[in-house]
């Protein structure tokens, strides 16, 4: 019983933990408009840098944006899985309550969650790096 409230203690942990994680991340909510207008009033022109690239148009960069985001959603839904699957791993294994059979299909089930997981990091930083090094300067 006491393994039982340990492993839920850790996975609420966990969970709350990766929650504080994501909440650190920046956010940078800007007005196209404004963020032009600015540069403009510097004397710099600064409006194809907002663009993402130098001399490339807005709908070049609104197709890579969109292939970027709609890459990670799955690659941020694939990582989801393999920290359930982790998760379900783990009480299956605190309830197994030393069966051979049982604890190895736990033991099996929480390395295959986390072989998914750095696959899915590994795969993130992969196509992010891509994305942004090699197609910068061309459109998809």
């Amino acid at each position: 019983m006491k393994k039982l409230i340990l492993s839920a203690m850790i996975a609420v942990m966990t969970v709350l933990g990766l929650g504080g994680v994501a909440m650190l991340s920046p956010v940078y909510a800007t007005d196209s408009l404004t963020t032009i207008a600015a540069s403009e009033k510097d004397g710099a022109k600064k409006g194809t840098e907002y663009l993402g690239k130098s001399g490339g148009s807005q709908q070049e960069t609104d197709v890579l944006g969109i292939v970027k985001v709609g890459i990670n959603v799955v690659l941020g839904l694939i990582a989801l899985a393999a920290v359930i699957m982790i998760i379900i791993g783990g009480l299956n294994y605190t309830t197994s309550q030393g069966e051979a059979t049982k604890v190895k299909k736990a033991k099996d089930t929480i390395l295959y969650g986390v072989i998914g997981l750095v696959i899915a990091l590994l795969a993130f930083a992969i196509v992010n790096f891509v994305l942004v090094n090699v197609f910068s300067g061309q459109s998809l």
